[in-house]
Formats: C-alpha cells, sequence, structure tokens
C-alpha cells in the first residue's frame, strides 16, 4: 500500500452469518453483494451503506434473535 494511502476498514465484526428474511449479515448488515462490493465502493458510497447498516442493525436487534438461536 503506498504510504499515506487508507484502507477501506470493513464493517465486519466475524460473525458471518445471514439472515434468511432479509439477506443481512447478523454481524454488519450487509448483503452478501455489499460485502463483495466494499472494497470498490468510494467513500461517498461506503460512508451512505454504513448509515444504512446502523439503520439495519437496529431493525435486527428490535425483532430479536432467530428462532434456531
Amino acid at each position: 500500500m503506498k504510504r499515506g494511502a487508507k484502507r477501506a476498514l470493513s464493517p465486519c465484526v466475524d460473525v458471518c452469518r445471514l439472515d434468511p428474511k432479509t439477506g443481512w449479515c447478523l454481524g454488519c448488515g450487509r448483503t452478501t453483494v455489499e460485502i463483495s462490493a466494499w472494497i470498490k465502493l468510494t467513500p461517498f458510497r461506503r460512508s451512505r451503506l454504513e448509515r444504512e447498516l446502523s439503520r439495519r442493525l437496529a431493525k435486527l436487534e428490535q425483532r430479536g434473535p432467530l428462532e434456531n438461536e
């Protein structure tokens, strides 16, 4: 990596389980498409998605644990 270059920090928290209803990761809130595309996103798009992830995770938390947990 070039000196001074910033690396795109991932919101991954190593949970990596998808909610069957929404397709969102239970750890970070991203879909598999968003996970794959993360490194290619512009800083603006990453920032926008991060705000959405907070909303998604809050929805998952409100709903409670999956039935098989």
